[in-house]
Order: structure tokens, then sequence, then C-alpha cells
């Protein structure tokens, strides 16, 4: 079995939207994909109403709501059936995921109606019913398995990048929390600088991923095998 970390949503560099998600004092969050990039897909922070009934763009800061209403949204992962798709070569890896393997995904969250300090939560999971290439399924098989993925419905985004594409698709055993959960601490980078880690606690969990415990920016990180039973029985107790 084999278990990976991947962030995932807004984050506070401009390319990732500019801010945090938004965090509630009962631990309930709302999850705001990053920024479509093509500005193709047809839903937006402005038309988009999250869980707690307020359309997205109002967690964004005033300044930036007029900018960001009309702004496509990158919806992936997608949490309604459960894909998630990247052309990149630090996701390569994930093809080789196998039925019954996790993703499972943080974010950066901030406190929203209560004073917290932006940091990094467990927003959700894909427990893997099929992964691979784009290349490997069939047209037909693309359109039952992946069509709700961003990176597949959409034609132009798909034609260019499907020699390269990965695709995941979650069971129905996958599900987007109702609660985040934290896993970050504040460390520091070589220069001192202020850097999120995972916190001593999730060490335990996730084990220390070969002395790589920057989670701030970084590719997916990888539980080791003698730590996979107990991340995995971890994330599936979360609510």
């Amino acid at each position: 079995m084999k278990v990976v970390l991947l962030r995932v949503g807004v984050d506070a560099a401009a390319a990732s939207g500019g801010t945090d998600g938004p965090l509630f004092e009962d631990g309930s969050f709302e999850f705001i994909p990053i920024p479509d990039g093509f500005g193709l897909d047809e839903r937006t922070y402005g038309n988009t109403v999250g869980r707690h009934g307020t359309p997205l763009v109002q967690y964004f800061p005033k300044s930036r709501q007029a900018l960001r209403a009309s702004q496509s949204m990158h919806v992936d992962p997608e949490f309604e059936t459960y894909t998630y798709g990247d052309p990149t070569q630090p996701k390569r890896r994930l093809q080789h995921l196998q039925t019954g393997d996790l993703i499972v995904f943080y974010a950066g969250l901030r406190g929203w109606d209560f004073p917290c300090e932006p940091a990094l939560y467990i927003v959700g999971y894909f427990e893997v019913a099929v992964a691979g290439k784009a290349t490997q399924f069939t047209g037909e098989e693309l359109q039952t398995l992946f069509g709700g993925n961003y990176h597949v419905r959409h034609p132009s985004v798909f034609a260019d990048q499907r020699d390269r594409l990965v695709l995941v698709k979650g069971s129905n055993e996958s599900r987007l929390l109702k609660k985040a959960r934290r896993i970050s601490d504040v460390g520091q980078d070589k220069a001192g600088k202020p850097l999120k880690v995972l916190s001593q606690e999730m060490r335990e969990v996730f084990g220390g991923f070969g002395g790589q415990n920057s989670i701030q920016r970084s590719p997916p990180r990888w539980v080791t095998p003698e730590f996979t039973d107990r991340a995995a029985a971890f994330v599936r107790s979360l609510e």
C-alpha cells in the first residue's frame, strides 16, 4: 500500500490565488481551488457558493474581490466524482498508484471567524480506484471515469496535455473532510526564514519523509512503508 500527501488549493502566492482558505472556529472550512490560468472554466469564484452558503469570492481580501469575482477556477481535485489530474513532472509517479492506495490532500487555511495563524491542514483524501497516464485510457473510459476532471472536460487543455497527463480516480470511499486537521508547525529554511514543516505530532503518524519535513510548497511527499498502515488508519479516522 502507498500513501502520498499533496498540497492543493489557494495559497498566499499571487499565482495561486493570493490568500489562504477560510477555517472556522468549529473546525470546518471551505476548500477553494486555485485560479484557472487558461480562463476556460465556467465555474468562477463569484458564481460558486461554498458549503457555508457564501460565494467563494467573499473569502478573498476585499481589495481583490472585484477582480476575482469573474475569475475561472481550476477545480482539481474535485470531490463530486473524485478525480485529480496533473501534467507536471513532479506528479508523474502518481500514475503508479494502485487500487486502495491513498492520496491525502492538504491546503493552507487561516482563521476566518476567529484568530488563527495560517497553517497547513488535511482537507480530504482519495482512496484510489484507478490511476494512470491519459494515454492508457480509451475515449469512453476517459469520459466515464474522468469526465468531471478539469484537464479532461476542456478539450483544448486535454489535447495539449494528453501525452504527459496523469489521472487519478478515487473510489466512493474518498471524501472532502467536514473538519480540517492541522499538520504543520513553523520551522526555518537554510536562510533562517520561516518555513512550514510537518509537526512533530504528525511525524509520529506519517514519518519524516526521509528528512524532507518541509511541506510548504513541496512536491508530493510519499510516506515510507513502515508508516503507511498507521497513516492510512489515521486519515480514514478523520471527520
